[in-house]
């Protein structure tokens, strides 16, 4: 008898095991099994995205306070549109605040970080970031500062 209870507590143990390991592979893919709760849609274009990708966090002042929806090419201007959801609780974001992609450390996630504006209007339901700035790409920076170191030598 006593053979069975032990049996029976491990396998109890292994199935709290795997329900946890799918609760955190869930937290940290973004994703959730519970209801969505009410946002509302804007956007923003940039020159570079650097790889930014959907279920990017979108943060104000440190808070995330949306994801990224849908980042897709626009045709006509050739730049990238970034469609974000907005917590519908965060309804006071003036409309020259700025949109800008930031990378978490050094080489870390990108995500959309957003510095807020003075004007008196708001961001609504399918508004427009007009003020935003690309993402900053390591490469080209490498890129410049090796060209910069050139140019010095040339002279």
């Amino acid at each position: 008898m006593r053979m069975k209870t032990v049996e029976i507590s491990v396998g109890g143990f292994m199935i709290a095991g795997v329900l946890a390991l799918i609760v955190l592979a869930l937290k940290v893919s973004g994703l959730s099994l519970g209801a969505d709760h009410q946002t509302y849609q804007v956007h923003a274009m940039f020159d570079n995205t650097g790889a930014l990708k959907p279920r990017a966090k979108v943060a104000l002042a440190g808070v995330i306070i949306g994801k990224v929806t849908q980042v897709s090419l626009d045709k006509h201007t050739y730049m990238a549109r970034v469609d974000m959801e907005i917590d519908a609780d965060i309804d006071n974001i003036p409309i020259d605040s700025t949109a800008s992609i930031v990378t978490a450390g050094f080489l870390g996630e990108k995500y959309i970080g957003i510095s807020v504006g003075g004007d008196e209007d708001y961001l609504k339901d399918g508004g427009r970031f007009e003020d935003t700035q690309s993402a900053v790409i390591l490469e080209e920076l490498i890129g410049k500062f090796l060209l910069g170191a050139v140019n010095k030598d040339d002279k």
